[in-house]
C-alpha cells in the first residue's frame, strides 16, 4: 500500500468520524430531582440574603425588585422583607402565565425565605462596620450567585428576574443584559433618596452581579433543568 493511499484511508476515516460526531443528537439535559432542588434553592436563599445584608449594611442599593425594596426601605423605613414580599406580587401573574406553577411555587418560596433571612442576618450576625467598596463588590458578587443558582433550578428573585427569565427562555435574549437595563434605570431614580457616592458604589455592586449572570449564564451552556 502506497502512502498515498494510506493518507486517502485516513482522510476517509476522518470524514467519517466527522459525519458520525455531527449525526449524533446532542445530550439531553438532565432534570434536577426534588433533592436537588430544595438544596438549591436553600442555598441560592441564604447567599442571596447574605448579599442583601452586606449591601444594606453598606447603605448600598442592589438591582431588581430586591433593589425597588431596599429604596422603599431607606425611603420609609418599612421592613425590606415585608416590601420584598408585597412589590413582588404583581409579578406572579406573569410567572405563573408565562412560566408555570412550578416557577411560581419556586420563585414565591425564594422570596419569602431570601426576605425573611436578610432580615433576620443583622440581628442573628450584626455587621459592626463595612466600607462601601467591600459592600458593593461582595455584596454583589453574591447576590449575583444566589439568582445564578435560582435561575438554574427554574426560579429567581421574583420581579424583573420573572421577566428577564422568560425572555431569554422564549427569545434567547441575555438575562444579564436585560437586567443590566433594568438596574441602570434604578440607579438613576435612587438618586432621589440617596447621596451620589452610595450610588457610585451601588452601580459598582449591580456591575458586578449582572457580570457574574453575564458570564456564568448562556443559553445552551448550562445542561440542568
Amino acid at each position: 500500500m502506497t502512502a498515498s493511499s494510506t493518507e486517502s484511508i485516513r482522510a476517509d476515516e476522518a470524514e467519517a468520524a466527522a459525519a458520525v460526531a455531527v449525526a449524533a443528537p446532542a445530550p439531553l439535559p438532565q432534570r434536577h430531582t426534588v433533592v436537588e432542588d430544595i438544596q438549591g434553592l436553600v442555598l441560592a436563599s441564604l447567599v442571596s440574603a447574605l448579599g442583601m445584608s452586606i449591601l444594606a449594611t453598606g447603605g448600598l442599593m442592589v438591582g431588581g425588585v430586591a433593589g425597588v425594596s431596599l429604596l422603599a426601605h431607606y425611603a420609609t423605613g418599612w421592613n425590606f422583607g415585608l416590601l420584598f414580599v408585597l412589590i413582588n406580587l404583581p409579578f406572579y401573574w406573569i410567572a405563573v402565565r408565562r412560566m408555570g406553577w412550578e416557577f411560581t411555587l419556586k420563585t414565591f418560596l425564594a422570596v419569602g425565605v431570601t426576605g425573611g433571612v436578610a432580615d433576620v442576618i443583622p440581628r442573628m450576625a450584626p455587621f459592626e462596620s463595612m466600607t462601601p467598596l467591600f459592600s458593593a463588590v461582595f455584596g454583589g458578587a453574591l447576590v449575583g450567585m444566589g439568582i445564578l443558582s435560582f435561575i438554574r433550578h427554574r426560579a429567581s428573585l421574583g420581579g424583573v428576574g420573572i421577566v428577564v427569565v422568560w425572555l431569554q427562555r422564549s427569545r434567547g435574549w441575555s438575562a444579564g443584559k436585560l437586567q443590566l437595563g433594568f438596574d441602570a434605570v434604578l440607579m438613576l431614580v435612587s438618586l432621589t433618596v440617596l447621596p451620589p457616592s452610595k450610588v457610585l458604589y451601588s452601580a459598582l455592586g449591580v456591575l458586578v452581579l449582572n457580570l457574574v449572570l453575564l458570564f456564568n449564564h448562556r443559553p445552551g451552556r448550562y445542561m440542568g433543568a
